[in-house]
């Protein structure tokens, strides 16, 4: 067989010369901008020239620091087109963890959007690396500023050359992006990706038992460009001919759910607390979302709840998925098999619950106390990964040996697998409750807390104990209206039936937000210190 490299050129020249006419529709500061794949390859190659003029040359870090829209878009594809190293940086992070991911990947050029100069005017100074700072903007000019050199994204472009040739010699195993994780504990980890990697993920994400991307969707990634690639998705639906919608700054539920209703959106991606928000939305309101074939949701598990909602009251099928920055991300999804569809109502959302089984290329073990467990959807333990787009080390970092032994990938994440192969995120390792010598999921019961109709969100923790080792613990956040009618004792009751006594939490505490991480999870280790303090203080 030929050995042709698998590389990102060859996927916005597909587009460019079998998608000419479909779009990228992008929210900015003027309204909707749209953009032909044809308008967008030429950008693309103006933007590539331009970074090749300002020095960036074969295996250079190129960061970016910015939302979702067509500019971010085309730096996808611009930067690993020279050969460079595309880095989407977490804006999320706190300045010195921005400063630490900056320095350690090396970034010559940054492209910034315009609202965060603020920042970088703050902490330039910090990064030795940088010789350039472009900035993305709406407006036609930018800033004084005290960054430099500094210049204009659409300024540099009108002196871009829209012929400019990527280069044809990559190959597959050269790297294309570095992402860092979003560091819950201690600094981030770097994970680079290979060409070969990104380009088989991809293939994935169309598969029918993946995403079942296609030219035929309208895909709008909510999930952060910056975290995991949005998970591959701008990659993959320009290669596939997919019209992209680029939800931009700052949005809101509303303006998701106005999106997702006018641009007549197919399949949406991104963490449970973006799909908790935009359900109250549209509980709210009146939106049109029969042409919605998916939702896609990832990061953390979804409450059944929430699932069921989406499913039976608005006919929008959810769909699960698993994955890490260590993975590309997608490791599984929860569709059902053919003859799982005649089974009960609750009995296909009970699996739609579960973070569904291995998308074809990637290989796993589930390693228990006593080696692999059995696949029973009862016995616990770590899971353990390895295939083509799965990471097989950290970019300069000490942390590899911890995480990655043996070729497989340790994830930290517990789970239980069914006899179908449908795994359940049980807990991280360090959020699994002992209590006893028994081992208590916090996700089982957040998912059960998500159930009751005045419940927001919901996070359980452990809290040391004297006698049992550790307990859990609830944190609740109400629905508006309910912060008079729900008590503890109202919460308590309505778990009890749920789970064995043994499992039910301690106490209830009710909190106006729980702390999150970048990527919208709930941030347990923040959580733990504010209840151990207010243990303290009530003792």
């Amino acid at each position: 067989m030929m050995n042709v490299q698998l590389t990102i050129p060859s996927m916005m020249e597909r587009a460019e010369t079998f998608f000419k006419k479909k779009e990228v529709i992008s929210r900015s500061t003027k309204g909707m901008e749209r953009f032909t794949y044809e308008e967008t390859g030429k950008r693309t190659r103006k933007l590539s020239s331009m970074l090749v003029e300002l020095g960036v040359e074969r295996g250079d870090r190129v960061g970016t620091f910015a939302w979702n829209h067509h500019r971010h878009l085309e730096a996808y594809f611009a930067i690993p087109g020279i050969g460079a190293v595309l880095h989407t940086i977490n804006i999320r992070l706190d300045p010195q963890q921005i400063i630490y991911v900056i320095n350690h990947a090396k970034d010559k050029v940054l492209l910034i959007d315009e609202c965060f100069l603020p920042l970088f005017e703050k902490i330039h100074q910090e990064l030795p690396h940088v010789e350039a700072y472009i900035i993305m903007s709406d407006e036609p000019s930018l800033p004084e500023s005290s960054v430099n050199p500094i210049y204009h994204y659409e300024e540099l472009l009108k002196r871009g050359d829209e012929t400019f040739a990527f280069l044809s010699d990559i190959q597959e195993e050269e790297p294309a992006g570095i992402c860092y994780t979003s560091a819950t504990t201690g600094k981030p980890k770097g994970v680079v990706y290979s060409h070969r990697g990104i380009y088989l993920h991809c293939m994935a994400l169309g598969l029918r038992d993946g995403a079942e991307l296609s030219e035929a969707d309208i895909a709008m990634p909510v999930v952060p460009m910056f975290h995991v690639n949005a998970w591959g998705l701008p990659f993959a639906a320009v290669w596939l001919g997919t019209t992209l919608v680029m939800p931009g700054a700052f949005f809101t539920p509303t303006i998701l759910a106005e999106m997702i209703q006018n641009e007549k959106v197919t399949i949406a991606a991104g963490v449970p607390t973006i799909w908790l928000g935009l359900l109250q939305e549209l509980e709210k309101g009146e939106y049109d979302t029969s042409h919605v074939r998916a939702f896609l949701c990832g990061g953390s598990a979804a409450p059944l709840s929430v699932i069921q909602r989406f499913e039976e009251k608005f006919n929008i099928p959810f769909m699960h998925a698993y994955g890490m920055t260590e993975t590309s991300p997608l490791v599984t999804i929860s569709r059902l098999k053919s003859y799982q569809e005649e089974k009960s109502a609750p009995e296909r959302l009970a699996l739609k619950a579960k973070q569904g089984f291995l998308v074809p290329g990637v290989e796993m073990k589930v390693i228990g106390q006593n080696g692999e467990v059995d696949w029973d959807g009862n016995e616990m333990g770590e899971l353990l990964l390895r295939g083509p787009w799965i990471a097989s080390e950290y970019y300069e970092d000490d942390r590899t040996s911890e995480a990655f032994k043996d070729g497989w990938l340790y994830t930290g994440d517990v789970v239980t697998v069914d006899e179908e192969g449908f795994i359940k995120i049980v807990d991280r390792t360090k959020d699994l409750i002992k209590s006893g010598g028994e081992w208590i999921s916090s996700v089982d019961i957040e998912n059960a807390l998500m159930g009751h109709e005045g419940v927001f969100e919901a996070s359980v923790i452990a809290v040391p104990h004297e006698k049992w080792q550790e307990r859990p613990v609830a944190c609740v956040v109400l629905k508006e209206g309910y912060t008079a009618q729900v008590t503890k004792e109202d919460i308590l009751t309505f778990l009890s039936p749920q789970f064995a006594k043994w499992w039910l939490p301690d106490d209830v505490i009710f909190m106006d937000e729980i702390p999150k991480t970048t990527v919208g999870k709930f941030l347990k280790r923040a959580l733990r210190e504010k209840v151990l303090e207010r243990y303290e203080l009530k003792g």
